[in-house]
């Protein structure tokens, strides 16, 4: 059973203890995530609330999908990254030269350099990574592309397919890798935590199909994309903290500026 913090004046003025983040710890320790846990003095605890598993190249042909006639990817995450190559290297092809690569923000971007020689003229990223400055400098470059959108079989950002269908792009979306909902029951046991931030419309699904009784009785929510946003409030559920604004680029940018606000209450 899931312990929840209630939202009482007494509990904000205490301030945020524990706050969960439903993706892997970070493997550096200069990460900003233990920044904030040090400058406001909470606990943060990193459980992945999803996995991926690859869709087999076998699976993957059944689609029709021919690499080669794409000049352009478009790439939402470092997982479609992996599973892009992944998918290229079982199918024996290799990329052109001359490819472009269009992603949500430079970290991503930069993460291309485990595959590619890194070219900044080939490469383009979300100056501040959100769909909106994907769309414009997809924008600038989209005249003669052809563009392939990597992603998850139980993909549910479709404002990313809707923009390029708007706006006449030739674009196909092949599912390389699909999500599955952890097993979370063994990680809640003995954990309160005031804050839950979540990354993915299937974040929350994981949530639901682990805790199907699960109410949020006051413990604060966060996420990160806009479909993330409205996965959270579909399922009933308030929402306090939401990124990418204009403010808050990122989830730790949100979080930092909730924190503050909240302990300026004490």
């Amino acid at each position: 059973m899931i312990k929840k913090a209630k939202k009482t004046t007494e509990s904000v003025g205490k301030g945020i203890r524990k706050i969960l983040i439903t993706q892997p710890k970070p493997e550096s320790p200069k990460s900003p995530y233990f920044e904030i846990a040090r400058k406001h003095n909470v606990e943060l605890e990193f459980i992945p609330f999803i996995k991926l598993e690859g869709i087999p190249c076998k699976e993957f042909r059944k689609q029709k999908i021919e690499i080669a006639k794409y000049s352009a990817v478009v790439l939402t995450s470092k997982n479609a990254i992996d599973h892009f190559f992944r998918i290229c290297e079982e199918l024996k092809y290799t990329i052109s030269q001359e490819t472009k690569y269009f992603c949500i923000n430079e970290s991503v971007a930069l993460y291309l350099q485990k595959f590619i020689l890194y070219r900044k003229r080939k490469v383009f990223f979300s100056a501040d990574g959100t769909n909106k400055g994907l769309f414009d400098v997809i924008n600038k470059h989209k005249e003669n592309e052809r563009f392939i959108y990597p992603c998850s079989e139980n993909q549910q950002d479709n404002e990313i397919v809707g923009w390029l269908k708007s706006h006449a792009c030739e674009f196909d979306t092949p599912f390389m890798y699909r999500t599955i909902s952890s097993d979370l029951k063994a990680h809640f046991a003995a954990h309160n935590f005031d804050v839950i931030c979540f990354f993915t419309p299937s974040g929350v699904k994981s949530l639901l199909e682990n805790f199907p009784d699960f109410t949020q009785n006051g413990t604060f929510i966060g996420a990160f994309g806009g479909n993330t946003s409205k996965a959270v409030e579909d399922a009933g559920f308030n929402l306090h903290i939401k990124a990418p604004e204009p403010q808050v680029p990122s989830m730790v940018a949100a979080l930092e500026k909730f924190l503050s606000d909240k302990s300026r209450l004490k």
